[in-house]
């Protein structure tokens, strides 16, 4: 944990407003495609349940 900690206050290239924006756009992808990662996990645990079934 100290180890990650002096990462983090060491580097000097990320900055807490780079961080932020990566986040806001990563939020805004989720929100753009929300309809189709729905579909996709859901199209996955019907998968998993219907191969766990199986066996």
């Amino acid at each position: 944990m100290l180890q990650l900690k002096a990462f983090f206050e060491e580097e000097d290239a990320i900055g807490v407003v780079e961080i932020i924006l990566i986040l806001v756009v990563l939020i805004g992808l989720v929100v753009i495609f929300k309809k189709q990662l729905v579909s996709l996990v859901e199209k996955l645990l019907s998968k998993v349940t219907s191969q766990s079934n199986s066996i």
